[in-house]
């Protein structure tokens, strides 16, 4: 499953319709999420069928940037059943999301 790019419009149903999501905020001109990037594509294959991995371009989406209380990007929000329980700031290895993922799943 490749990571969902998602809009304000889809994103409650999206990750509503997921047990677990994990959810990167982002944008295209910051360059620590072009350095976490790489990561999340890999998480997202690792986790597809157990896990929602998404990408919100805060630039694009700036309503559920709000939403969200994204005072820095990049930042990792994990949701389940749509509440979101925990969150990373910055550039971190993948053990540190895949942990998160591995506990919740």
């Amino acid at each position: 499953m490749a990571i969902k790019h998602l809009k304000t419009a889809e994103f409650d149903a999206a990750v509503d319709g997921a047990s677990l999501a994990m959810v990167d905020f982002w944008a295209s001109w910051c360059g620590p999420c072009k350095m976490l990037s790489p990561v999340v594509e890999t998480i997202a294959e690792e986790y597809a069928g157990k896990a929602l991995v998404g990408k919100v371009n805060v630039d694009e989406e700036p309503e559920l940037a709000r939403r969200f209380g994204v005072m820095s990007i990049p930042t990792v929000v994990f949701l389940k059943n749509g509440r979101e329980f925990d969150r990373k700031v910055g550039v971190m290895p993948a053990e540190a999301f895949t942990e998160i993922l591995d506990k919740n799943l």
